[in-house]
């Protein structure tokens, strides 16, 4: 089990990586709140303005769900480069982050060995008792 150590990450790929992650979880926020917003707004708008008014709800909850994931994605990005940098700064101090790793194949049987070439005849493996050889 070797021990390896992260001295410094590419800023640029944390920095996409939490973009896409942050856009995910806005989408599901989005998703929320703008159904909320749908429902609520556009009853609360049609009873002071009539039908008009719950379009404008309806509206607006679907900008919240278009509008959340976009600012999520770009506060992200923003974060993820901001956390790599001071990260690569901070592993010039300390040393970075060890980690233990090991093969992902650990616990299974090594294959058996090859069967010799002079020793395999596919003729004869797959003969019946008392058939005749070819």
């Amino acid at each position: 089990m070797p021990n390896m150590t992260i001295k410094r990450i590419g800023i640029l790929s944390v920095a996409k990586i939490s973009a896409i992650t942050g856009a995910g979880l806005g989408l599901v926020i989005g998703l929320i709140y703008g159904l909320i917003l749908m429902t609520v707004g556009a009853a609360l708008m049609s009873q002071n303005e009539g039908a008009a008014g719950a379009g404008f709800g309806i509206i607006g909850g679907l900008a919240v769900i278009v509008i959340v994931p976009i600012f999520y994605g770009i506060i992200g990005f923003i974060f993820g480069a901001l956390y790599a940098l001071i990260y690569n700064i901070a592993s010039g101090f300390v040393g970075g982050i060890e980690l233990q790793l090991e093969s992902a194949d650990a616990g299974y049987n090594t294959p058996p060995p090859p069967i010799a070439p002079e020793s395999w005849n596919p003729v004869n493996q797959y003969q019946a008792p008392g058939q005749r050889q070819y």
